[in-house]
């Protein structure tokens, strides 16, 4: 059973940074990928980033590409830092694992385990 945490949202003024972590659990990730979705209130739900475990590919969605980062560790955690955030960035951030590709995908539906989500809020 894969089981996905994520941690590290709150409340941030615009220019600001935020940290998130995913704390993944329940398989060995090596030949997966791991991305980052967010959804705000009335829109769908939108790729941020991801990361192929196995080599650490990185893919970013324009909005947040020089921004963000994306990265992962030896003990099972994804991160993301989120830097320059702006208030579009608003929206509740989810953890997703892929475990049927090889090659990033940007659509949610090619995610089968997803996270709780947390929060992230950025004022003006």
């Amino acid at each position: 059973q894969v089981q996905l945490v994520e941690s590290g949202g709150g409340l941030v003024q615009a220019g600001g940074s935020l940290r998130l972590s995913c704390a993944a659990s329940g398989r060995t990730f090596s030949r997966y990928i791991m991305g980052w979705f967010r959804q705000a209130p009335g829109k769908d739900r939108e790729f941020v980033a991801a990361i192929k475990w196995s080599g650490g590919i990185t893919y970013y969605a324009a909005s947040v590409k020089g921004r963000f980062t994306i990265s992962r560790d030896v003990a099972n955690r994804v991160y993301l830092q989120m830097n320059s955030l702006k208030p579009e960035d608003t929206a509740v951030y989810y953890c997703a694992a892929d475990t049927s590709n090889v090659m990033i995908v940007t659509t949610y539906s090619a995610y089968e385990y997803w996270g709780q989500g947390t929060q992230v809020t950025v004022s003006s």
